[in-house]
């Protein structure tokens, strides 16, 4: 079995290639990521416009077909996660610091 390990050969799964252009999306230039990660400017490039291209038509196909009442459920989820999220992260700290933080009887 014979492997070829010339870098035109590459294959990225999608975890990395959304992972790598979330980095771009938070504000990282396409050079700096295709640095530290070892990727071509061109493959980001292309990662980059395919991820955003999807993500637009799904957007789009999604919500033309949507009802009213249906964008207000929706919107309504989104908002509870977050607020859950939030709710969870406020949880973490008051929870470990009980034990240690609790007076001495």
């Amino acid at each position: 079995m014979q492997t070829n390990s010339s870098k035109f050969s590459r294959r990225y799964d999608r975890e990395f290639k959304e992972n790598a252009v979330a980095l771009i999306q938070s504000g990282r230039s396409i050079t700096e990521v295709s640095r530290d990660l070892g990727v071509s400017d061109w493959s980001l490039r292309q990662w980059l416009k395919a991820i955003e291209g999807a993500q637009a038509l799904n957007e789009s196909k999604r919500l033309s077909s949507e009802t009213p009442e249906q964008r207000e459920i929706r919107r309504l989820r989104q908002e509870n996660d977050y607020l859950r999220r939030q709710r969870d992260i406020l949880k973490k700290p008051a929870a470990s610091c009980r034990p240690r933080c609790s007076p001495a009887i």
